[in-house]
């Protein structure tokens, strides 16, 4: 199986130099590990005696991970934070976040790069957020006989670990020092190969997150500008298939102010959101128009495309009812917790299976799971004016929230009554 794992890697990277030059992402995910070790041997990090090493596939994985990390700062603040990313969405999103002292790509992974890297960086503990496993990273680690700690981890049957050809996958899962995993059926997947004893169930990081994003309820005045006293459906990490879904209930009620904040946020891609939302207006507009001292919104306007990242956490509290994306895309819904935090009715599409969240959400009463354009306008109707149904849907959601908050500090507890963090 290692050959395979191996035949693999140079595939993954010959694949990635063959489509760069029409990819702009993968074109980053190259760039941005150029020279790397030269960087790293100059950036000052080897002559670091205390460092905690995060590692986060992308964006959604740091979110999970930022609670734990940021504790841990202002806990022991003598100990650098290496944050790295295997990903441009997380890289690029992340570079310059100051919660940590060093933020870097992966190197891609290999046995010479493995310990080259473990032999600049010499961390103290690490901890790998939810998923993505890398065979000789995993191994070095285990090797230097460093701590090395799963944080949020989800499991589900289908995965190589728990098949007749897994066995490479569950000698990367032996590197691990403990397993802190989201939920039941996780730490029981775990138990039949044998890590019972290393697992234990803390539940999503993200939950923390959430509940602390919504707590700092910053003020956004062109926000407020824009939906003044109508109710709101604020659309987040929307796709094409999404929009198709929202298009016609935003033409047939100009009663309603929709916010869309797409997952790409790309000219070409916000020109398509103008052209099937057309009585729409962009975000940036209005901060020119805030910039030239006199702010028009034009007649019928009811939608508000958010051209700009980082926004979309915040907006939430704007809606009376929330819809996420990704739901009818191959890749699953994203992140519904964002919405639910601020106790709003969600609504998603049906791929959710990947999506623990999502699931218990549903079955909550907080989340609505819709397949069609039809049926998502017959539950924004309902809990458009039904006001019990919708305070129910409310309830469920704020409470979902706040009965799954404290994994971060379930994680520092175990990382400090083993001494983990010591010196």
């Amino acid at each position: 199986m290692l050959t395979i794992y191996n035949l693999f890697l140079v595939l993954y990277r010959l694949g990635a130099r063959l489509i760069s030059p029409w990819n702009k992402k993968v074109r980053l995910w190259l760039d941005g590990r150029k020279n790397l070790f030269y960087i790293l041997e100059r950036s000052g990090i080897a002559e670091q005696n205390c460092l905690v090493w995060m590692h986060c596939a992308s964006l959604g994985e740091f979110e999970q991970g930022r609670p734990l990390l940021e504790k841990i700062k202002e806990k022991t603040p003598h100990y650098k934070i290496l944050l790295t990313f295997f990903s441009p969405s997380g890289y690029e999103a992340k570079k310059d976040y100051t919660g940590a002292d060093y933020i870097f790509y992966l190197p891609a992974d290999s046995s010479r790069n493995a310990e080259k890297f473990l032999n600049i960086i010499k961390p103290c503990l690490v901890l790998w957020v939810k998923y993505e496993y890398w065979y000789y990273y995993l191994f070095e680690i285990r090797k230097r006989e460093v701590p090395l700690l799963l944080v949020s981890g989800i499991f589900r049957e289908g995965q190589p670990f728990f098949k007749w050809y897994g066995g490479l996958h569950r000698r990367m899962l032996a590197c691990f020092d403990r397993f802190f995993v989201q939920t039941p059926q996780s730490q029981e997947l775990l138990a039949t190969i044998g890590f019972k004893e290393k697992t234990e169930i803390s539940g999503d990081t993200r939950f923390d997150r959430v509940i602390e994003i919504a707590a700092q309820n910053k003020p956004m005045e062109l926000i407020d500008l824009f939906c003044r006293d109508f109710p709101v459906l604020v659309a987040g990490s929307t796709w094409e298939e999404d929009e198709e879904e929202l298009d016609h209930f935003a033409r047939t009620r100009p009663d309603i102010r929709f916010i869309i904040a797409p997952h790409e946020v790309g000219d070409e891609r916000v020109r398509e959101i103008e052209t099937l939302f057309v009585n729409c207006l962009r975000y940036s507009t209005l901060k020119e128009m805030q910039s030239a001292g006199k702010i028009m919104i034009p007649p019928g306007t009811n939608t508000l495309i958010i051209d700009n990242i980082g926004m979309l956490a915040s907006l939430y509290r704007y809606g009376r009812i929330t819809y996420v994306g990704g739901g009818f895309g191959d890749d699953g819904v994203h992140n519904v917790l964002e919405a639910a935090v601020y106790g709003k009715p969600v609504i998603f599409g049906p791929v959710i299976e990947k999506y623990i969240e999502a699931i218990e959400l549903a079955e909550s009463g907080g989340g609505f799971v819709i397949e069609s354009a039809l049926e998502a306008e017959k539950i924004f109707t309902l809990l458009l004016g039904n006001e019990d149904e919708y305070h129910n849907a409310c309830r469920a959601s704020i409470e979902y929230v706040n009965e799954k908050k404290g994994a971060t500090d379930r994680i520092l507890k175990y990382i400090y009554e083993n001494r983990l963090l010591t010196n």
